[in-house]
């Protein structure tokens, strides 16, 4: 069974999690697009009004009780064309024994749920080629390739969706 627990960027738990998704991503990175460049969450975006971040809880592979993954949102500027409020996917990531689990669908899907109690109607993320799996989720989760709206080194896709709430 997987669980969902907030937290704060700078919590124990959070910043082993998200040591390894740097460290992770840093490791995958290719070549040919330069050096990853590591980002570190500001902890006043991911907390209400301004966000989320959230803890995957799951199993370890022995079977026990395991903080597994993480992820976040974040309000970003509104829509420029169609002024709807948007937020931001960030950092999600599930430890490599997780995957394909069925947790990132959960995880993304409760991010979107919290965005839209925050007042989203709008919800974007950036990505990498590299991350076949993930742009697979995003686009089996209705995400359409957007125009870019940031200028992230480590990104050379953007998605975006509306929601409703």
């Amino acid at each position: 069974m997987v669980t969902f627990r907030e937290a704060v960027v700078t919590d124990d738990s959070a910043h082993a999690l998200l040591a390894e998704y740097f460290a992770a991503r840093a490791a995958s990175f290719p070549p040919s697009q330069g050096n990853y460049v590591t980002a570190l969450p500001s902890p006043e975006h991911f907390v209400p009004p301004a966000g989320q971040f959230l803890i995957v809880e799951g199993e370890d592979l022995a079977g026990e009780p395991a903080d597994v993954g993480c992820g976040g949102i974040r309000r970003i500027d509104d829509d420029p064309v169609t002024g709807a409020s948007r937020f931001e996917v960030k950092h999600l990531w599930l430890q490599p024994p997780v995957r394909r689990l069925g947790y990132g669908r959960l995880l993304l899907a409760e991010l979107e749920r919290r965005a839209i109690a925050l007042g989203a109607r709008q919800i974007v993320l950036d990505t990498n080629s590299s991350l076949e799996a993930a742009g697979g989720l995003y686009r089996s989760s209705g995400y359409e390739e957007i125009t870019p709206y940031n200028d992230n080194p480590n990104a050379n896709h953007w998605y975006g969706k509306s929601l409703t709430a």
